[in-house]
């Protein structure tokens, strides 16, 4: 691996560069001085890593980039800011373009089928390494890196350092993005409400549990109805006990292939994602790349009895006991609607919007105190009732530079010098503090985020803690995510609306998933489109015979087991000693 910091003899170097180098060398040395404090560098190393920058952009000096991210606070950091600073330092103009995430897709889908660089580089999940890795038509960063991209591969990029370069490294051994903003997917809830003790003694009457961070699906749904039926009203204020959204868009797909279907137990065990199962429902057998189908009658379990399960609860809780409107919200909507104060919990909450949720009072924020203290906390998410020890217990989204081999290689490397600086030491810790999506080791163990961490609700020590590793992206069973995706929302948005019951719209899904990936394999079969990695599906078999075979989990007859909590203080201690 390569080492922290340049050699003696290659900062020489860069220090005896060229007159224009120096000059970018003082608008290094403003930048580091008045944006990037506090670092996990010294000022003097800083500057030795901003002066290999701009030695290795003196060839692209004067070129112009466009590259996209979804819109989340750390991207709109990039884009405002630290465009800016790459421009004044390297010479390389960047137009970093925000969209929905769902545009995201589309647009590196429409780059890979068309062979048109609309983009040169993306910051895309690293739920499509399955399709990247088959389909390779990203840079192999890995080779690049070896080969054609050496001088632009910064020496103190340090990838050890990285949290989730296993989630962005396929089957193969091979890196094929770097990370940029990484978030899980949580428990939130307001801690203020559920410390007081008349609502304590209340609910233990009632459920004769403790009021707590519920550790079941069944303790939710009990806190949700205690909030929005029993308690109803704070401090003149109409409260409700659960939030999500569901609005027709890609976004709702997002919120059921984000492991929702493995938190209620859909899927198989295995980390960092179920084999032969995974969260999608797919299965592909442990030791191959072909999925082998998404049906139960096929071996999968995208329409079992947990699958239906985990949607008919979604959609009985948004009816149920979210505040009204929630089910027209889209992904950008529900989270920060938290801010409004009139939520107990949220069982689905990601934390890139914690910097929403930190902002004072006088923006709007009515979930912290008059010194901008968190009234809530985040904590893990509870599990279904087929959910069984060993099995994913949630996800955790990791945007990552890819770049296609549609751009052109000198546009793809300006790009790559790009995705570097907004990951490099000398802007991590300030971005971090910014957006609040933390990719280094060395970056959320610094010790300006020991000192934040009390104004974090819980944030900082999750990702301290070794159970972050349990959260994971989606993974290499979803042979093409951009065409598997879109399937989603649509089936889902019928439930929502009242078209399908549950399990009619996850019948349909799952059809619908199979059909997808009987075309992937004609086309893998022709003509090696998925480098042989493509679905060979499963003859079907009846549901019974895979109910005994290894294949979805047969139906409970109770689909509500006793509620179970456990005291937050108690959880965070925990991962404190680990």
């Amino acid at each position: 691996m390569r080492k922290y910091l340049l050699s003696a003899v290659a900062v020489s170097a860069v220090i005896a560069g060229s007159n224009s180098a120096m000059a970018d060398e003082a608008a290094a040395q403003r930048w580091i001085d008045q944006e990037f404090q506090p670092s996990t560098l010294s000022k003097d190393e800083q500057l030795i890593e901003m002066q290999w920058f701009i030695e290795a952009a003196q060839p692209f000096a004067g070129m112009e980039i466009n590259v996209l991210s979804e819109g989340i606070p750390t991207h709109s950091y990039e884009s405002e800011v630290l465009t800016k600073a790459f421009e004044e330092i390297t010479g390389i103009k960047v137009n970093h373009q925000i969209l929905g995430e769902g545009e995201v897709v589309q647009a590196v889908q429409t780059q890979m089928q068309t062979n048109r660089n609309l983009y040169d580089g993306y910051v895309n999940d690293s739920d499509l390494i399955g399709t990247h890795s088959r389909l390779q038509q990203a840079y192999n960063l890995t080779e690049q890196m070896a080969g054609d991209w050496a001088a632009t591969t910064s020496p103190t990029l340090d990838l050890e350092d990285f949290m989730g370069i296993q989630f962005t490294t396929g089957p193969d051994g091979n890196l094929y993005q770097l990370p940029d903003q990484q978030f899980a997917n949580l428990y939130w809830f307001r801690k203020d409400w559920f410390d007081r003790e008349d609502l304590q003694e209340q609910f233990k009457a009632k459920y004769g549990y403790d009021l707590g961070v519920p550790v079941n699906w069944s303790a939710y749904e009990d806190i949700a109805e205690f909030f929005s039926n029993d308690v109803q009203e704070i401090e003149g204020v109409r409260i409700y006990g659960h939030m999500d959204y569901g609005k027709r868009a890609p976004d709702l797909g997002w919120r059921m292939t984000d492991a929702w279907l493995s938190m209620a137990g859909a899927g198989s065990k295995g980390e960092p994602n179920g084999v032969p199962i995974d969260e999608w429902g797919i299965r592909m057998e442990a030791g191959t790349c072909n999925p082998v189908g998404a049906s139960v009658t096929r071996g999968g379990a995208a329409n079992g009895p947990a699958a239906v399960y985990a949607i008919r609860k979604w959609d009985e809780w948004l009816r149920n006991y979210a505040p009204p409107g929630a089910a027209s919200y889209d992904f950008y909507q529900s989270l920060p609607a938290l801010a409004q104060g009139n939520v107990a919990q949220q069982i689905f909450w990601y934390t890139a919007f914690t910097a929403d949720m930190v902002a004072p009072q006088s923006a709007g924020n009515n979930t912290v105190d008059e010194e901008g203290t968190p009234l809530w906390r985040m904590a893990p998410s509870p599990h279904g009732p087929y959910w069984e020890d060993g099995q994913k217990v949630g996800y955790q989204d990791v945007g990552s530079w890819t770049f296609l081999k549609s751009t052109p290689s000198d546009r793809a490397q300006a790009a790559w010098l790009y995705a570097q600086f907004v990951t490099s030491k000398t802007v991590d810790v300030k971005k971090s503090h910014v957006g609040l999506t933390f990719i280094r080791d060395s970056s959320v163990n610094h010790e300006s985020f020991t000192e934040r961490a009390p104004q974090l609700g819980g944030l900082v020590e999750f990702y301290r803690s070794p159970d972050r590793v349990r959260w994971s992206p989606t993974g290499i069973n979803v042979p093409d995510y951009p065409k598997l995706a879109q399937i989603w929302w649509q089936q889902i948005g019928d439930v929502n609306s009242g078209a399908f019951t549950p399990q009619e719209a996850m019948d349909r899904l799952a059809e619908e998933m199979d059909i997808t990936m009987a075309r992937m394999q004609a086309a893998d079969e022709a003509a090696d489109v998925y480098g042989g990695c493509g679905p060979r599906l499963n003859e079907e078999q009846t549901a019974e015979y895979w109910f005994e075979n290894g294949g979805a989990k047969p139906p409970l007859e109770n689909e509500k087991p006793q509620g179970e909590t456990v005291n937050y203080d108690e959880l965070v201690a925990r991962w404190a000693s680990e």
